[in-house]
Protein backbone atom coordinates (compact mmCIF):
# COMPACT_ATOMS: atom_id res chain seq x y z
CA UNK A 1 0.00 0.00 0.00
CA UNK A 2 2.89 2.26 0.82
CA UNK A 3 4.34 1.52 -2.68
CA UNK A 4 1.00 2.38 -4.50
CA UNK A 5 0.95 6.28 -2.32
CA UNK A 6 4.44 6.64 -3.44
CA UNK A 7 4.15 5.89 -6.72
CA UNK A 8 0.76 8.26 -6.68
CA UNK A 9 2.31 10.70 -5.09
CA UNK A 10 5.31 10.50 -7.47
CA UNK A 11 3.16 10.80 -10.12
CA UNK A 12 1.83 13.91 -8.71
CA UNK A 13 4.75 15.84 -8.05
CA UNK A 14 5.82 15.31 -12.07
CA UNK A 15 2.57 16.22 -13.13
CA UNK A 16 2.84 19.69 -10.74
CA UNK A 17 6.13 19.47 -12.61
CA UNK A 18 4.84 19.87 -16.18
CA UNK A 19 2.42 22.36 -15.01
CA UNK A 20 4.88 25.08 -14.05
CA UNK A 21 7.12 24.51 -16.75
CA UNK A 22 3.88 24.89 -19.37
CA UNK A 23 2.89 27.89 -17.12
CA UNK A 24 5.79 29.63 -17.25
CA UNK A 25 6.33 28.94 -21.31
CA UNK A 26 2.59 29.99 -21.61
CA UNK A 27 3.24 33.40 -19.48
CA UNK A 28 6.72 34.05 -21.92
CA UNK A 29 4.47 33.99 -24.79
CA UNK A 30 1.72 35.68 -23.02
CA UNK A 31 4.15 38.78 -22.55
CA UNK A 32 5.49 38.62 -25.67
CA UNK A 33 2.23 39.04 -27.74
CA UNK A 34 1.39 41.97 -24.87
CA UNK A 35 4.09 43.75 -25.63
CA UNK A 36 3.86 43.65 -29.67
CA UNK A 37 0.01 44.37 -28.66
CA UNK A 38 1.44 47.79 -26.91
CA UNK A 39 3.98 48.74 -29.32
CA UNK A 40 1.41 48.53 -32.23
CA UNK A 41 -1.28 49.97 -29.89
CA UNK A 42 1.86 53.29 -29.41
CA UNK A 43 2.14 53.29 -32.96
CA UNK A 44 -1.44 53.70 -33.55
CA UNK A 45 -1.69 56.48 -30.86
CA UNK A 46 1.34 58.31 -32.83
CA UNK A 47 -0.55 58.15 -36.51
CA UNK A 48 -3.67 59.08 -34.80
CA UNK A 49 -2.42 62.35 -33.22
CA UNK A 50 -0.60 63.06 -36.85
CA UNK A 51 -3.84 62.44 -38.13
CA UNK A 52 -5.38 65.41 -35.78
CA UNK A 53 -2.94 67.89 -36.80
CA UNK A 54 -3.40 67.20 -40.54
CA UNK A 55 -7.24 67.35 -40.19
CA UNK A 56 -6.56 70.62 -38.12
CA UNK A 57 -4.30 72.22 -40.83
CA UNK A 58 -6.60 70.82 -43.81
CA UNK A 59 -9.59 72.65 -41.91
CA UNK A 60 -8.71 75.98 -41.49
CA UNK A 61 -10.42 78.61 -42.56
CA UNK A 62 -8.01 80.57 -44.33
CA UNK A 63 -6.95 76.89 -45.92
CA UNK A 64 -10.41 76.68 -46.95
CA UNK A 65 -10.73 80.12 -48.20
CA UNK A 66 -7.29 80.30 -49.76
CA UNK A 67 -8.42 76.72 -52.12
CA UNK A 68 -12.12 78.01 -53.04
CA UNK A 69 -10.58 81.53 -54.09
CA UNK A 70 -7.86 79.49 -56.14
CA UNK A 71 -8.29 76.21 -57.17
CA UNK A 72 -12.56 76.19 -57.53
CA UNK A 73 -12.43 80.17 -58.72
CA UNK A 74 -15.14 80.86 -56.29
CA UNK A 75 -15.55 84.27 -54.75
CA UNK A 76 -17.44 86.34 -51.56
CA UNK A 77 -20.50 87.57 -53.23
CA UNK A 78 -21.76 91.25 -53.40
CA UNK A 79 -23.78 92.85 -51.02
CA UNK A 80 -25.91 93.58 -52.93
CA UNK A 81 -26.09 89.44 -54.06
CA UNK A 82 -27.21 88.81 -49.91
CA UNK A 83 -30.66 88.09 -49.34
CA UNK A 84 -30.61 87.97 -45.47
CA UNK A 85 -34.00 86.20 -44.67
CA UNK A 86 -35.82 86.87 -40.84
CA UNK A 87 -37.92 83.95 -39.57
Amino acid sequence: MSRLLLIVLLACTVASAIGVVFMRHRHRQTFIELSKAERARDELNIEFGRLQLEQATLAEATRVDRVAREKLGMKFPEAADVVVIRP
